[in-house]
């Protein structure tokens, strides 16, 4: 008997490769696959209570609470709720992180958290965020974030020439403090829109950002831009479709991250003052539309915040991170690695809980990924865990290990010797696209 033989016709595939060639490309350019690994948090600084000390302030601010209300792991593990022996593990992690790089990302506000200013006092204040911004990124700066911008008003009517005049005089100040030699140009930096409540503002925004980058003598599209999140009607139109989707779109590829805001967000559905929470059932609605919306484009989404902070009593600080400890794990465990930080006490359990999830993570994701690896890439079968793996299980894999790298919580070379994935491969394999 012979061997059955395809019967479709070379010309048929040629034509449907023809016809599908504009959406192989339109898939390919929206949807790349994973970006760049997401900070662990944002910390929001009102931009007149802001300098080039702030991150280490906030550092040795979030070090003395603990020493005064939390001075070893056990007392540290009651505080939060956290397995005691997870707590003992990476406490000297802890105290490392808050020493030396307390602040992942920092965002100088100039909008709710700032408040309304005179104009001559903004525009002040505006030109010295910039220079902040400057003196964070020279060699040697104190505890340094990685990434660091500027949130500013929205683009709606009543703002939008106050919003923009504030971020023209943040690059100002930036250019003028590099000239006088009191800081450099950030490699990267970042602008928040406040309140977007269409695709539409961001694309006029993000013209308005190339001209300003051309303006200030800047690199053309060196600012990256994040949208916040806070109006309903960009979650769900007036047609009833997901606008946050077409915000990617409108910003023309600068877009880098969209950021849930809490409260803006459930005052404007009614929800009760009292129940405004991170937890609320619209918030995880609207925060799943986001994470869809993301999916595969490589636009990091962040959680929100939480306004209960680690400030008064013992009791009450114990409380505060109890509660933000649990709202972390909750997001972590949700794919929300990012969140907002308002208050140095929250950087406590922010690095605690994010260190302690990716170390009980790694041994089996470690696992998992030496066998799929050593299976050629193939779909394998871990006789430990039941699971059947294959492409997007050693993806989802990979990416746990890359965030806790990140994160401080994995040693990269422990993880590429145990994995037997070098670093290359293994961020590959993170930012691998579906198709």
């Amino acid at each position: 008997m012979s061997a059955p033989r395809p019967r479709l016709e070379a010309g048929l595939l040629a034509s449907l490769d023809a016809e599908l060639a504009a959406t192989d490309a339109a898939l390919a350019a929206r949807y790349p696959g994973g970006g760049a690994v997401p900070p662990v948090h944002t910390a929001y600084v009102p931009a007149d209570a802001a300098g080039a000390s702030t991150p280490a302030d906030w550092g040795g601010a979030a070090l003395a609470l603990l020493a005064e209300h939390a001075p070893d792991a056990a007392s540290l593990a009651a505080a939060t709720g956290l397995d005691p022996a997870a707590v003992a593990d990476v406490l000297p992690a802890l105290r490392a992180v808050l020493a030396t790089r307390p602040m992942q990302d920092l965002r100088l506000d100039l909008e709710d958290g700032y408040g309304p200013r005179p104009d001559a006092v903004e525009d002040a204040d505006a030109a010295a965020a910039g220079a902040v911004l400057a003196a964070l990124a020279l060699p040697g700066a104190a505890c340094a974030p990685a990434l660091a911008g500027v949130r500013v008003r929205s683009m709606e009517s009543s703002t939008r020439a106050r919003s923009l005049r504030s971020l023209d005089l943040v690059l100002a100040g930036l250019v003028a403090a590099v000239e006088r030699g009191e800081g450099a140009v950030p490699a990267r930096a970042v602008v928040t829109l406040a309140k977007v409540s269409d695709p539409a503002q961001v694309r006029a925004f993000t013209r308005a950002v190339d001209a300003l980058e051309a303006a200030h003598g800047l690199p053309p599209r060196w600012l990256d831009v994040e949208v916040q999140v806070e109006v309903p009607a960009l979650v769900v139109s007036s047609t009833g479709t997901a606008a946050v989707a077409g915000v990617l779109e409108a910003a023309g590829g600068r877009c880098t991250g969209l950021h849930f805001g809490t409260y803006d967000f459930t005052a404007a559905c009614a929800v009760p003052p009292g129940a405004q929470s991170l937890e609320h059932p619209l918030a995880d609605h609207a925060k799943s539309v986001l994470q869809l919306a993301a999916a595969g484009t490589g636009v990091a989404v962040s959680d929100g915040s939480t306004n209960v902070v680690p400030t008064g009593s013992g009791e009450q600080v114990r409380a505060a991170w109890a509660l933000h400890a649990r709202l972390v794990r909750r997001a972590l465990d949700r794919g929300l690695p990012q969140g907002w930080d308002l208050h140095p006490g929250h950087l406590v359990t922010r690095h605690l809980v994010t260190l302690a999830f990716y170390r009980a993570q790694a041994p089996e994701a470690l696992r998992r990924l030496r066998g799929w690896a050593a299976s050629a890439g193939a779909t394998s079968a871990d006789a430990g865990s039941g699971a059947l793996d294959e492409p997007a299980t050693a993806q989802a894999m990979a990416t746990l290990l890359v965030r806790g790298i990140a994160a401080g919580a994995l040693d990269a070379g422990a993880v590429a010797e145990r994995s037997g994935v070098d670093a290359a491969r293994l961020a590959a394999l993170a930012a691998r696209r579906v198709a």
